[in-house]
C-alpha cells in the first residue's frame, strides 16, 4: 500500500477571530457526489479550540469550494469538561441524526490537561449540533483513571464498537506520558461499557503515545490508522496502522502504512491523525502535519488498502 500525497488542503487565514490558527484532526462527511464537509478543530487567539469546517471538493483538487462563517461546537461554560476547548473526534450516523464525538479538555495544574469525550448531536443533516450534555459520555474512570481522548467508532447491526485512546500514567514531563488504545462497547451509542483491556500498545520503551485511532472494515478486516511517538529516529508523531480479524486483538504494521514526512513544506516535521474514507474507486486520506495542526490539512489517495 502507497498513499500518493495530493498536496496542502486548507489552512485558516487568521481572520476569523475563533478560527485564529490550525485546521487539525480533519473528519469528512459526503455532502454531494464530490463535495465533502470536512469538520475540523480550529483555535481562536487565546489558544481555545473549537469545531468548524471546509467544504473541499474530491474530484477538482481537493480544492476548497467554502468555509464556515461560524463554529459548529464550541467551548462550554466555566468549569465544565470542555471549557478550554472543543476538539473534533468522529462522527456518526445514528437513525435520523448525526452524533458528533468530541474531546473536551481542561488546563490542569498539577498535569498539563484533562481530556473526556463529549457529544453534539445534528437533527439538520451536520448544518448545527447540540451539545448532549454538560457532562462527558465517556470521563476518567477505575479503567482510566487519568485521561481518555479522541475515539474512533463502527457499527455492528445492533451495538457499536469504540476505539479510544487512554493514559496510563503522567510523568515529570510529557515523554513519560504512556498512551495506549483501548476498546469500549455500546448498545445505543451513548451509554458505553469500558473494557479495560489495551487494544493496540506501545513496543517500545522510547515510544510513549498512540493517539486519534481510526478505525473500517473492510472484507472481514478491520484497520486501524493511529499517530504514534516517539521512536529512536525521532521525537514527533508519525503515522501507523495495525490489523485485526476481530477488533479486539491487533497486530502492529507500521512499516507498511505507505506513508510518512515529506522531505520539506508543511509535513515535513510531523505527519499525524488521519481520517480515511473511499470515493469513487480510491480511498482518500486527510491528514495533519506540522504543529499538530497548525499548518492545517492535506490529502492523499491510495487505490486499495491491502497489506501484504
Amino acid at each position: 500500500m502507497e498513499w500518493i500525497k495530493q498536496g496542502h488542503v486548507f489552512v485558516p487565514d487568521g481572520n476569523a477571530g475563533w478560527m485564529n490558527s490550525h485546521a487539525g484532526n480533519p473528519f469528512a462527511m459526503q455532502v454531494s457526489d464530490s463535495l465533502y464537509k470536512v469538520f475540523f478543530t480550529c483555535r481562536d487567539a487565546e489558544n481555545r479550540s473549537h469545531i468548524s469546517w471546509a467544504l473541499v471538493d474530491f474530484d477538482n483538487n481537493f480544492g476548497v469550494v467554502e468555509v464556515a462563517e461560524k463554529p459548529v461546537l464550541e467551548p462550554g461554560e466555566l468549569g465544565l469538561f470542555d471549557d478550554s476547548g472543543v476538539m473534533m473526534g468522529f462522527l456518526l450516523p445514528h437513525e435520523d441524526k448525526l452524533y458528533l464525538y468530541y474531546l473536551g479538555w481542561n488546563l490542569k495544574v498539577t498535569v498539563p490537561w484533562q481530556n473526556s469525550i463529549g457529544l453534539a448531536i445534528s437533527e439538520d443533516g451536520g448544518k448545527t449540533f447540540k451539545k448532549y450534555s454538560k457532562a462527558p459520555i465517556l470521563d476518567r474512570n477505575h479503567h482510566d483513571p487519568y485521561s481518555v481522548s479522541y475515539p474512533s467508532i463502527i457499527s455492528r447491526g445492533d451495538s457499536y464498537q469504540m476505539w479510544y485512546g487512554s493514559n496510563l500514567s503522567w510523568g515529570s514531563d510529557q515523554s513519560e506520558m504512556k498512551h495506549v488504545i483501548k476498546s469500549a462497547s455500546s448498545n445505543d451509542a451513548i451509554q458505553w461499557d469500558i473494557h479495560g483491556r489495551v487494544a493496540v500498545n506501545l513496543k517500545s520503551e522510547v515510544e510513549y503515545a498512540l493517539s486519534k485511532p481510526f478505525v473500517i472494515l473492510k472484507d472481514g478486516i478491520h484497520y486501524m490508522w493511529y499517530s504514534y511517538r516517539a521512536s529512536i529516529e525521532s521525537d514527533t508523531y508519525r503515522i501507523g496502522i495495525a490489523v485485526s480479524s476481530n477488533g479486539e486483538d491487533w497486530e502492529r504494521r507500521d512499516e507498511m502504512v505507505g506513508i510518512s514526512t515529506s522531505d520539506s513544506g508543511w509535513d515535513s516535521e510531523m505527519i499525524e491523525y488521519p481520517w480515511i474514507g473511499k470515493h469513487r474507486d480510491q480511498y482518500v486520506m486527510l491528514y495533519n502535519g506540522n504543529g499538530y495542526g497548525r499548518t492545517g490539512f492535506g490529502a492523499a489517495i491510495t487505490k486499495d488498502i491491502i497489506l501484504i
